[in-house]
């Protein structure tokens, strides 16, 4: 504990550009890795949640990514389910001029989730061979949930910045994840929670998977607007000790998804070392030529009406979603070939399997990414990007 002025305490906390993995004493053949992990009843080949945005998850995206064994989570309150036909929306955001961004969203997301529209979706999804997954805020997850179960999905996360066990208010009525999760006949993950008393809370509360962050997204601007977040290193740690205190108590293992900060296949070698089973990634797949955001990417809360807590970020196209994932690489950066990335670094940890990855040795080291590196940084290539 650190203090910031006479009397305020404070904790000092780390993102993963801070931290490093110790190679093991003993080592793996990287083609010897598992990397599966699963939730509820389903078990996916790979780590990698694509995030339930509306530059990154659209039907085609969501099948192609449950064909090359991730998971994709379209959201039920995005232009998907509000537009029979959103290419045109898409088309508008991708065209307008930065100053018009805000005001365009705002109008975009303002035509009404559609119930017709969600069914279609996850039926689409499901015909197409992929993994319906899709998501809902708390506001309307009590609606959106059982509508999603009758069409099909195969499983619902609750998600929005700070999601708690039961969100009370005086002007309506409070969601109760416990009651939620016992109510749906499809498994229900949560997100996003960063400290360790609201994670074992939601954990008792019944969630099949709860995601992490609060803020780390490329086009997330809540610690910056709200001013709340923790860095993503140490709340993953956090959450994992929650998730392993009540594994204690109930001999119930309840995975965890790291979701945002993930910038280079390191960052998902980090995150699963501090206790994920997967990670959630938007900016890095928004890149791909499946995703529907035309080169752009923004996040969950950029359209909000009065406080938008995201951006519209450019992030270009890279490649093809199996390049991102499985390369061959085409850049130096790291943020392509992702898997054989995390497969590298679990066999020089000597980790076979996730959980094992979860007992790697870390360290503290803030200069990790700048140490030996002055020529890239000056010709920015490689980690000097």
């Amino acid at each position: 504990m650190e203090f910031i002025g006479r009397g305020r305490a404070a904790r000092r906390t780390y993102g993963f550009d801070e931290i490093a993995l110790v190679p093991a004493s003993s080592t793996v053949d990287p083609a010897d890795v598992d990397l599966s992990w699963r939730v509820g009843d389903r078990t996916f080949a790979l780590p990698i949640v694509a995030s339930a945005m509306d530059s990154v998850v659209d039907v085609p995206a969501a099948i192609a990514i449950s064909r090359l064994g991730g998971m994709a989570v379209l959201n039920l309150e995005g232009l998907q389910t509000r537009y029979p036909d959103p290419r045109g929306v898409l088309d508008r955001l991708a065209e307008a001029a930065g100053d018009q961004v805000v005001g365009l969203m705002q109008e975009v997301y303002r035509s009404p989730v559609k119930d017709d529209l969600v069914a279609r979706r996850i039926a689409e999804i499901r015909d197409g061979g992929g993994v319906p997954v899709v998501s809902a805020t708390p506001a309307s997850a009590g609606r959106l949930g059982p509508l999603a179960a009758r069409a099909g999905a195969a499983l619902l996360l609750v998600q929005s910045t700070v999601i708690t066990e039961q969100h009370r208010s005086e002007r309506g009525q409070a969601l109760s994840l416990r009651e939620l999760t016992a109510s749906t006949d499809i498994p229900v993950m949560a997100g996003n929670c960063v400290s360790y008393e609201a994670a074992l809370q939601l954990f008792e509360a019944g969630v099949a998977a709860l995601f992490v962050g609060v803020g780390p997204g490329a086009a997330c601007t809540s610690r910056k607007v709200l001013g709340v977040g923790v860095a993503q290193a140490t709340a993953i740690v956090d959450v994992a000790a929650a998730r392993a205190e009540f594994e204690r108590r109930t001999g119930r293992y309840v995975p965890i998804v790291a979701d945002g900060g993930i910038g280079v296949g390191g960052d998902i070698a980090k995150a699963i070392a501090c206790g994920a089973d997967a990670v959630m990634i938007g900016s890095l797949l928004a890149r791909a030529e499946e995703a529907p955001g035309r080169g752009f990417h923004w996040g969950m809360a950029t359209p909000h009406a009065a406080l938008p807590r995201g951006t519209r970020v450019r992030v270009g196209t890279t490649g093809t979603l199996r390049d991102i994932l499985f390369g061959p690489a085409r850049s130096d950066d790291g943020s392509q070939n992702l898997v054989e990335a995390l497969r590298t670094a679990m066999g020089i940890c000597g980790a076979r399997t996730l959980r094992q990855m979860q007992q790697a040795e870390i360290v503290i080291a803030p200069s990790l990414p700048t140490e030996g590196k002055t020529l890239q940084i000056a010709q920015r290539v490689g980690q000097g990007r």
